[in-house]
């Protein structure tokens, strides 16, 4: 995210319709990314979990929409108190704003740099959600989420991305998230499993996902989405440097696929759609905070150590017993410490800033800034994170019963399934095994089955 963004500027330039409405396409494809995740989730739970791995992430949608509007952009964004959180008494509720108001030395409104921040505060709770899947209750994570943006999300994007934010100052990189979204998301998502456990049958029962095609379909969208997440970041498309972003996201991201495949082919003995998709994933997230700070060639370098280093690190979840269900911790925790450390080596000192990494002449200087970041980001999220859980499973309740996750968190949860295995409703072939018709009480056995 570009400097100085915490004021609105007296002498601020000419609104820009052509950077405006490239900022609001690029805030409609950070939108997409969330229902996007939701299907990439939705795809990687058993049958019986699909509609609450949704809801999880469409949820989110609802609750920080409204939180971001009456005070989440205050705190994020306003003016900055002891560096470590904003307030603007103007942003609150999005009440002092003039609709032709320009944020601060740029050429776009405030209302389209508040809707843009939006969608990144909407996605990175969503984010969480795939390591507590099949046993959350919903309404525990509802209000979860509500707490976590309040307590977590806004300060650290206002300690990343708000002039006077400790970590701004201190001159750490983090052109689109890979501290404030992605390390963020990853170390709350180990701190709440730590404090919930584990699901039912872990590392007994068969966990495959249920629908690889819905796995592909989220991928896709969110690398589609991703180009809007990361070249929308500079907040126009004047200087070259969000085009550098735009070229920078699409090889890392392709060399982070290939490198997982590799992996995958010499570890397993085969290339598999799930390691495709992840791997996809992986290079997005570890371009996210580097991707304005290094050249094509640092991005493909990017993205290969990254999509090697998560696909090795999804696998230590069997080894230290901790639950990751859709593996966040080794995609989103390893994938966005890796893109942040990388600028220590790889910044080129030509794109966004001049900031030099130690391949590049630059020393350890912003190695060791970027050390700073990763670490308090990670430190912070994961203690307050666990915390909250710990507050909640001890109020309310944050796990369903045990008998109740065994039949499924749909049924309970939302009195829907998300497929039907009767048939009916539908003008469906009756169900028969040769020429017999099957039971009702047989069809309902094949369902329970099929969902378990």
């Amino acid at each position: 995210m570009p400097p100085g963004i915490t004021t609105l500027a007296a002498d601020a330039p000419t609104l820009s319709a052509a950077n405006t409405g490239f900022m609001l396409i690029c805030s409609a494809l950070v939108m997409i990314m969330t229902p996007g995740l939701a299907f990439f989730y939705g795809g990687m739970v058993r049958v019986k979990s699909t509609l609450n791995m949704l809801m999880m992430s469409f949820i989110s949608l609802g609750i920080v929409t409204i939180l971001w509007v009456l005070y989440g952009f205050s705190l994020a964004f306003g003016t900055d108190i002891g560096s470590f959180i904003g307030w603007s008494s103007d942003f609150a509720g999005l009440s002092g704003i003039g609709i032709t108001q320009l944020w601060d030395g740029y050429t776009i409104p405030v209302y389209v740099f508040a809707v843009f921040q939006l969608m990144f505060a909407i996605i990175t709770p969503a984010l969480i959600s795939g390591a507590l899947a099949d046993r959350v209750k919903f309404t525990s994570w509802a209000l979860f989420v509500a707490l976590w943006v309040t307590v977590v999300y806004f300060p650290v994007a206002h300690w990343v991305w708000g002039a006077g934010g400790w970590l701004f100052e201190l001159g750490v990189i983090d052109f689109a998230g890979g501290t404030a979204v992605h390390i963020n998301a990853g170390a709350a998502a180990l701190g709440v499993i730590l404090v919930i456990g584990k699901r039912v049958g872990f590392k007994r029962d068969p966990m495959r996902p249920h629908s690889l095609p819905l796995v592909m379909l989220g991928a896709g969208l969110l690398w589609f989405g991703w180009f809007g997440f990361n070249a929308g970041s500079w907040l126009g498309n004047d200087d070259g440097v969000g085009a550098v972003m735009f070229v920078n996201t699409q090889v890392a991201t392709a060399a982070a696929m290939l490198a997982w495949l590799g992996y995958e082919k010499l570890r397993h003995g085969s290339f598999t759609t799930l390691g495709a998709a992840s791997g996809a994933v992986a290079g997005l997230v570890a371009i996210t905070p580097s991707g304005g700070a290094i050249s094509p060639l640092g991005a493909i370098a990017v993205g290969a150590i990254a999509g090697v280093l998560c696909a090795m690190a999804v696998g230590l979840k069997y080894r230290f017993g901790y639950d990751d269900s859709l593996d966040v911790v080794g995609v989103h925790l390893v994938g966005g410490v890796a893109g942040s450390l990388l600028i220590g080596f790889f910044a080129t000192g030509g794109v966004q800033s001049d900031a030099k990494g130690l391949f590049y002449g630059g020393g350890l200087d912003q190695l060791g800034k970027q050390a700073v970041g990763v670490f308090a980001v990670l430190a912070y999220s994961l203690v307050v994170s666990a915390v909250l859980a710990f507050l909640l499973d001890r109020t309310i309740g944050m796990r369903v019963d045990e008998d109740d996750e065994i039949s499924g968190i749909d049924q309970v949860e939302h009195a829907e399934t998300a497929y039907d295995f009767s048939g009916a409703g539908g003008g469906a072939a009756p169900r028969t095994t040769g020429s017999a018709p099957v039971s009702d009480s047989t069809a309902a056995a094949q369902t329970k089955k099929v969902d378990a």
